[in-house]
């Protein structure tokens, strides 16, 4: 059996011990290319938010601008606008020791990662590893909150256009050997931080995949790793899924990955999710 996952953010508040970890999607926007515009007014994703936590996720990861192939970018002023009610909806008045869950906002944009941390969030989940915004950085290092470094190979309106690495895993991971450096030096504790390889960010199908098969070379770098594949297209390439109809296949992928030690899934589907997570545990034991 591994050691239960514990993750450290912000505030000195702690994640686990656990087995494993559930990011539940907050999307509130009119574009993501899963729910997009089915959350988009506060009330709504506020409940969406804490029906999320209700089946089981132990992070809601709130996100306001879609970081799918080919999105348009969002401005500061209108991220916040979208985000911070949200925060400060399920945040509400309860102390931060009492909060049942812990909140995290899905930004690459300093002013963003402030403002949500101003109300309350503890975590920053970056896929831009602050290559977009290398204030973000500094940020970060002063709020030292719960912090996911994802690999991207480009921005999201560019990403998909002819992705290519001389050999993608050992790329990657050169990439974080670097970034981690960069953010354990500017201050933020390593225990505060979590990698996620980034599939589907200027990945190939075949990229994608051989990250997957390969996931163990990055569980040991020793930090939490997120697994997230919740219902993307690649799923479309390898079974002809559209969107939409890509939950068996999530579901597949996260059983696979869950028994080979992966702790961090964030999904729209919780409790599929958490159903499935539970059942790899009981095998792995």
């Amino acid at each position: 059996m591994s050691t239960p996952f514990y993750w450290e953010v912000r505030g000195g508040r702690s994640i686990g011990p656990a087995p494993f970890c559930i990011f539940g999607i907050v999307n509130v926007t009119p574009d993501s290319f899963h729910d997009g515009g089915e959350y988009n007014s506060v009330a709504a994703a506020i409940a969406h938010a804490r029906s999320q936590a209700a089946a089981g996720a132990h992070v809601l990861d709130i996100g306001g601008e879609s970081s799918r192939p080919f999105a348009d970018p969002v401005s500061l002023e209108e991220e916040i606008a979208r985000v911070l009610p949200i925060v400060e909806g399920v945040v509400g008045d309860c102390s931060d020791e009492a909060l049942p869950w812990a909140v995290s906002v899905d930004t690459y944009k300093a002013g963003t990662a402030a403002a949500v941390l101003d109300a309350g969030a503890h975590i920053i989940n970056d896929i831009s590893a602050f290559e977009f915004e290398p204030e973000l950085k500094d940020v970060v290092a002063q709020y030292k909150p719960g912090y996911v470094l994802m690999h991207s190979q480009g921005k999201p309106d560019k990403m998909q256009v002819a992705p290519v690495y001389d050999d993608v895993v050992d790329d990657i991971l050169a990439f974080f050997d670097r970034k981690l450096k960069e953010l354990t030096d500017a201050g933020l504790p390593e225990s505060r931080i979590m990698i996620d390889p980034g599939i589907g960010f200027g990945k190939t199908v075949e990229h994608n995949l051989t990250i997957l098969q390969k996931i163990d070379r990055f569980q040991a770098l020793g930090m939490p790793v997120m697994a997230g594949i919740s219902n993307k297209s690649m799923f479309e390439k390898i079974c002809g899924a559209p969107v939409g109809e890509r939950e068996n296949c999530t579901q597949a992928t996260t059983a696979i990955l869950g028994y080979r030690g992966v702790e961090v899934h964030r999904v729209h589907d919780v409790a599929k999710t958490h159903e499935t997570l539970l059942l790899a545990e009981a095998l792995r034991r």
